[in-house]
């Protein structure tokens, strides 16, 4: 067991009016690592100037979380199987729209890894397959994940 951690900080700015709701939604997200960035809703959702086109928000980083896990075990997968990966790129993208139970929520992520490796490319979708089921956040989520690599 281990226990990962994030953590978040917001308070409202000088001009903000939070009992009528305008107030900016943009807070710091920081990591144990040192690494912290800016968290906001997407635009989408709240308007600006309460959310930031430049902050990262939940729905992106939960995307960016899957294909993440995703690549770090595809990429640990096809080195025990003696390929060598010269490049990955994923262009993940996530739904976000009514679920079954008519909540709106993140119902599908495809993700589309581009992966250019030295070799023969013919274990590239078992190792795909290979890597979604040892993923933690996909194995996580009730979402769909579909892996549809651009090989």
């Amino acid at each position: 067991m281990s226990i990962h951690t994030a953590e978040l900080s917001w308070k409202p700015g000088d001009d903000d009016q939070f009992s009528t709701g305008r107030y900016s939604r943009v807070h710091q997200i920081a990591f144990d690592g040192g690494t912290s960035f800016l968290g906001s809703p997407a635009p989408t959702v709240v308007r600006e100037p309460y959310a930031s086109k430049a902050a990262v928000d939940p729905e992106e980083m939960f995307v960016a979380s899957l294909a993440s896990c995703h690549m770090l075990w595809f990429l640990d997968f096809a080195r025990r199987a003696g390929i060598e990966v010269l490049s990955y790129h994923d262009k993940a993208e996530g739904l976000l729209e009514k679920n079954a139970e008519g909540r709106i929520a993140i119902t599908r992520v495809t993700l589309r890894p581009e992966v250019e490796i030295r070799g023969d490319r013919a274990k590239l979708a078992e190792i795909h397959r290979q890597a979604h089921d040892a993923c933690f956040i996909a194995n996580s989520v009730k979402s769909e994940v579909i892996v549809a690599p651009e090989d």
